[in-house]
């Protein structure tokens, strides 16, 4: 058995909210902070008097770089600015972790809600959306996650999906009480949502908006096989719970560990 005991200290006082960590504005600092966007090979300055920042955080703007990840790169505290000319830090992500990651092929995985929970993870990707209205609908299909042959999908989309799960797009999965979140990297972070209980997939849909099983579905199931299928084989009946989070481990380190100046962890 591999397991890591892990833990990163975080500065962000969570709040019950499942896209955005709030701090009181008591414990804030004003600064005046340099953000970069990976996605955009930029760097802007930002007013902030809502958070805490410090080095390395991940952060989302408003103005027009609006929705797109930023990480906190410089920190000034001695500052006079005209605020109408500065834009301002809207909502920091929350990549403090603790607790006991387990190991399961190109993915770590843990068993208890409060190490990786879905509402913590999805705020690494996206920025905190409001008064957003979504409708999905599905036909009630049903099949074996370990025959996927009762699933209904084109051989040219299962061929890309089986492309990005070998890639290991698939960054995040979660099972909780028989629901499952996932996060497939498709160019930007898509959402698939389906039921798992019994060995049996139900309710499949992903934010892509595509009609019919779409590719980021795919390798989502493929890579839930994989990782049920490591688990039963090197963990058995240890592990099993109602719960399950499974993370990439590149998108572990590239979050949790970059950027921390402190913290710990132990393989045994």
């Amino acid at each position: 058995m591999y397991k890591i005991g892990f833990r990163t200290e975080t500065n962000q006082n969570k709040q019950n909210d499942s896209t955005v960590v709030h701090k009181n504005t008591e414990s804030a600092r004003k600064s005046l902070v340099d953000v970069y966007f990976p996605d955009r090979h930029l760097t802007c300055s930002y007013y902030n008097d809502k958070f805490d920042l410090k080095l390395g955080d991940i952060v989302y703007v408003d103005g027009k770089l609006e929705g797109l990840r930023g990480r906190v790169t410089d920190i000034n505290y001695t500052f006079k600015i005209k605020l109408s000319d500065y834009k301002r830090v809207i909502s920091v992500a929350d990549t403090g972790v603790t607790g006991e990651i387990f190991m399961a092929g190109s993915h770590f995985i843990a068993n208890k809600p409060d190490v990786l929970p879905f509402e913590k993870v999805i705020t690494w990707f996206k920025a905190p959306s409001e008064n957003e209205e979504f409708v999905s609908s599905t036909d009630n299909e049903k099949f074996l996650l370990e025959d996927l042959k009762g699933l209904k999908i084109s051989n040219s989309t299962a061929d890309l999906g089986h492309d990005y799960y070998m890639e290991n797009r698939v960054i995040y999965i979660e099972i909780k009480d028989g629901n499952v979140r996932a996060i497939v990297n498709g160019g930007k972070p898509y959402e698939v949502e389906f039921n798992y209980r019994n060995g049996e997939i139900s309710g499949l849909v992903c934010n892509c908006y595509c009609t019919g099983t779409c590719k980021h579905e795919f390798a989502t199931l493929l890579q839930l096989r994989e990782t049920l299928r490591l688990i039963d084989k090197e963990y058995g009946d240890k592990f099993y719970t109602d719960y399950l989070a499974v993370i990439n481990k590149g998108v572990f380190f590239e979050f949790v560990i970059d950027n921390k100046s402190n913290g710990s962890f132990k393989l045994t």
